[in-house]
């Protein structure tokens, strides 16, 4: 299989890179523009393999797309090129609406250009995967979960651009009959991941001996997924989704914000004790303006349709990736250098 990734060089991206070029599973093409949250050395293994092109390029290009379609010939496309931090999209929403909508309506044509020239067995084999967010549905109150027919309500620029490219995807599959599948991930985190996020924030802040701010009160609940795990989900999608449909990717591991980072606070007393303790770093700023109360998503659809379950209890791959960041400073140096000093974005001011 040959396999083409947008946003490869990201970090759920090179998650799955890594999974299916480790797992001699395919032949992987990169699309990535290799934005301030794309590191060069995230996918530096990968680029003397023979199964492994790069094309450093924006979805945006119609030329650029076409043509990497045109030379790699896919026979699947996973999408994750997009923008992703909320804050940011408070403050430059329409960078987002460029990227995550303009640039999803692109793509999406030079794909079904290049379909509609597929001799048609290879069409009937072509798959488009858009991934997305649980974000795009809202907020829930203290119960309840999102399942695959909840109704969009997005609050934030963010999550309302990525609705609207789920819904160009959608539409491009119901008017073209073009074979795209839907999902919609809770939380992710792991290894690899842009330190603007809360938990290899808190991690670097901590380390630093640096606040970690904690918005409102921190009870805000999201429900974890491990980069991981989300890789496979999307492995198996690949394989056995079926067109049309939306499958929702979730870790069924609810916390709140404050106890995330509590655990951090004390992972980082075991693994760095030398600023111990790290909880008297933990402070109440601010909330975010829009920020929605909890996530929670339902993943029975993809459990009993494709087989998939979460294998990383949060515990462990929490822990797992505290000692990923203490362990990989080559990595994460260079980004607090040259491209992001741990501030904060989106506060609406």
């Amino acid at each position: 299989m040959r396999v083409m990734v947008t946003g490869g060089a990201g970090f759920i991206g090179s998650a799955l890179v890594r999974a299916l070029l480790d797992g001699k599973r395919a032949a992987v093409a990169v699309i990535d523009s290799m934005t301030y949250a794309a590191s060069p050395q995230t996918l530096a293994a990968c680029r003397q393999r023979p199964d492994f092109t790069f094309y450093q390029c924006d979805i945006c290009d119609v030329d650029a797309m076409r043509a990497a379609f045109a030379e790699f010939k896919p026979d699947a496309v996973v999408h994750l090129a997009a923008e992703s931090h909320v804050d940011r999209s408070i403050d430059r929403p329409a960078k987002f609406v460029e990227t995550n909508v303009v640039g999803t309506q692109v793509l999406l044509d030079a794909a079904l250009a290049y379909w509609r020239n597929m001799p048609a067995a290879e069409q009937s084999a072509f798959r488009f995967i858009h991934v997305s967010t649980d974000e795009v549905y809202g907020a829930l109150g203290e119960t309840g979960a999102f399942t695959e027919t909840t109704a969009y309500d997005p609050r934030s620029p963010y999550s309302a651009s990525k609705a609207a490219s789920d819904h160009l995807a959608s539409a491009w599959h119901h008017t073209y009959g073009f074979p795209t599948i839907v999902t919609n991930c809770s939380n992710n985190y792991g290894p690899y991941q842009f330190p603007e996020k809360l938990i290899p924030l808190m991690i670097l802040r901590g380390l630093a001996g640096r606040e970690m701010p904690v918005y409102g009160q921190g009870r805000n609940v999201r429900d974890w997924l491990y980069v991981g795990d989300h890789a496979e989900a999307l492995w198996l999608v690949l394989n056995s989704g079926r067109p049309g449909e939306t499958y929702l990717i979730g870790g069924e591991s609810e916390r709140r914000n404050i106890d995330v980072v509590n655990t951090i606070a004390a992972l980082l007393d075991e693994f760095a004790p030398q600023n111990a303790p790290h909880s008297r770093f933990i402070q109440f700023v601010d909330d975010r303006p829009g920020h929605d109360h909890r996530y929670a998503i339902d993943p029975s659809k993809i459990k009993r349709e494709l087989g998939w379950k979460a294998k990383t209890p949060f515990e462990l791959g929490l822990r797992q990736t505290v000692q990923w960041y203490l362990n990989n400073r080559s990595w994460w140096e260079p980004i607090l250098h040259d491209t992001y000093r741990l501030e904060r974005f989106g506060t609406a001011s």
